[in-house]
């Protein structure tokens, strides 16, 4: 079976109350899959944090350019506001939130806000982004930056660090156990 129609057959086994996550990490390291299958899994609303870069942003990414922190202010904010909106009823965020600037900017919104960092390897990113072809705006050769600009979080509280090379299902499900508990 595989890993979307398993998490659709799997029951949680306590439910979730409504809550703020972030599924975090570099790029490649799978924000997106694991976000949206998180939030189905949990009935929850999916937010993926790309839709939400300006065109200059995506443009610079495109051109192999990395963001600056003034790139990120706006586009953080406007994320902010997003997980704001959909916590009384259940949100989900796929964004890198790299540095621990980025990841408090977003914890001014949402005070008990939720971290799900998937740390993976930098050979797995590296690959998994040059899979994607033209249909991402972000080029491999933006990976090593990903991993220089990473403040690890793994002090910070409201964290749950996974292998980012567990498969899905895997990830899901100690992701849902681990909100239930943290609630």
């Amino acid at each position: 079976m595989d890993a979307p129609a398993a998490l659709n057959a799997a029951t949680n086994p306590v439910a979730s109350p409504a809550a703020a996550v972030v599924v975090m990490g570099v790029s490649g390291c799978g924000k997106t899959t694991i976000g949206q299958l998180l939030a189905d899994h949990l009935n929850w609303q999916f937010i993926e944090g790309d839709v939400f870069h300006s065109d200059g942003n995506r443009a610079k990414m495109q051109a192999g350019i990395p963001l600056t922190d003034a790139d990120r202010h706006t586009w953080l904010n406007v994320l902010g506001r997003e997980l704001a909106a959909g916590k009384d009823a259940g949100v989900v965020l796929s964004c890198s939130a790299l540095k621990r600037a980025y990841r408090q900017q977003l914890r001014d919104f949402v005070p008990d806000l939720r971290f799900i960092w998937l740390d993976v390897a930098r050979e797995a990113a590296q690959t998994r982004v040059a899979s994607r072809g033209n249909a991402h705006f972000f080029p491999t050769t933006l990976i090593d930056n990903q991993f220089q600009t990473l403040e690890p979080p793994d002090q910070e509280g409201g964290l749950l660090r996974v292998d980012g090379q567990d498969p899905p299902i895997n990830i899901v499900q100690s992701a849902a156990s681990w909100l239930a508990l943290a609630a």
